[in-house]
């Protein structure tokens, strides 16, 4: 350490020589040393200068080294104020692209900013996004467009926690549901049951599928006798199945939940698929006719419409099976729950749950496959379809 005076040093070091002020701090009483550049950067007459800008400081009362660091955040924060909101959308996009399931989540997110949001907000900082704004674009579509404006204010409110988690913003996030439900009203209720047919006509409709042709046909029966969802009956693959121990394991990648889903095949759903093995040259167990490709998802709504059927849904015939469970069995909700892939919301019965419930299950859906193939008549009698 060099004295050139006045608490400035030359300070040499193996790894080179830069300037040096010691001094006195004022706040703390203690003796501190202030870094003020390298000698390649300044000569002596700027480090002097350097130190007597400091040395001014500290005779006011401050802290030259924490005036110095104040003066660097309040610079970052200026900087920060530059990031406008799309920017920072398309940051949290990247962010979380590989948490996404499909590329749809991201399609779909980008799309509603991109006609929504963006307009209003898209060019502002986010650090000066207020609550007037975000409701200002959300008050047209609010009551009307509900599903709409439900994401519209979910994907801001994200954008925006984000910069607040990066200090980017400060403050409430303006896009809050409890914000955004004060000033413009709770939303009607959009809960909408799938048509569903009753499971009392269960059996007659299966009598009437089974008298169709075609792989649609096979494909909507194996999807009422699993209680499977559409996309995961469609896009089943040979590889998914286990004859000798009669399940389909369907792998987490095509699950809802992001989940693996073991499914016990009843007498009758295995008819189905040991069939289709016949027709099926492909990787998928109801292909199209396109090569490499499984039919679409409109095909079993089709075959639906084609039978008179404009009064039920695909999706609705798992609620015909969890409306038989629970009226017509002894089973426990949560055997017939877990048939249907259902994650159990309540995260205490969820951690003590470890098991699957394979052999109930599969007990339940062998007498669901035997209910389905019972006509219902009226007077309390029935008749058993013997049709293969």
């Amino acid at each position: 350490m060099h004295l050139d005076g006045a608490g400035l040093y030359l300070q040499v070091t193996g790894r080179g020589r830069s300037w040096i002020y010691r001094f006195k701090s004022p706040v703390s009483g203690k003796t501190r040393e202030m870094g003020l550049g390298p000698t390649h950067t300044y000569g002596l007459a700027r480090a002097r200068e350097l130190a007597s800008e400091a040395r001014g400081l500290v005779k006011a009362g401050y802290d030259p080294i924490d005036r110095r660091d104040e003066d660097r955040e309040v610079t970052r924060l200026e900087a920060l104020r530059d990031v406008i909101f799309e920017t920072a959308a398309e940051k949290y996009i990247e962010a979380h692209r590989n948490s996404w399931r499909t590329p749809k989540h991201e399609t779909q997110m980008r799309s509603m900013l991109k006609n929504y949001a963006f307009p209003d907000i898209g060019q502002l900082p986010v650090s000066s996004i207020e609550d007037e704004q975000v409701r200002q674009i959300l008050e047209p579509i609010w009551h009307i467009k509900l599903e709409t404006a439900r994401r519209v204010r979910g994907h801001i409110e994200a954008v925006l926690a984000r910069e607040t988690h990066l200090k980017h913003r400060k403050g409430d996030n303006p896009a809050r549901l409890e914000s955004i439900k004060t000033a413009l009203g709770p939303q009607a209720s959009t809960v909408r049951h799938m048509p569903a047919l009753p499971y009392a006509e269960i059996g007659k409709f299966m009598v009437d599928l089974k008298a169709k042709d075609g792989i649609a046909a096979k494909m909507l029966a194996f999807t009422i006798l699993t209680a499977a969802r559409t996309n995961e009956v469609i896009g089943a693959r040979w590889d998914e199945f286990n004859f000798s121990d009669e399940v389909w394991v369907i792998p987490a990648a095509r699950m809802k939940a992001n989940r693996g889903h073991r499914v016990p095949l009843s007498p009758a759903a295995l008819v189905i698929v040991k069939a289709a093995s016949e027709y099926s040259n492909s990787d998928f167990v109801f292909p199209s006719t396109r090569a490499g490709k499984h039919l679409s998802n409109m095909a079993m709504l089709t075959l639906l419409k084609r039978m008179g059927r404009n009064d039920v849904t695909v999706h609705g015939f798992r609620s015909s099976f969890r409306d038989w469970a629970a009226e017509q069995t002894s089973y426990a909700r949560e055997i017939a729950e877990s048939a249907l892939a259902h994650v159990i919301s309540d995260a205490t019965e969820r951690a003590y749950l470890r098991s699957d419930l394979f052999d109930k299950r599969r007990r339940l859906m062998n007498d669901w496959a035997k209910y389905c193939n019972t006509v219902a008549k009226k007077g309390g009698k029935t008749v058993v379809a013997i049709r293969g």
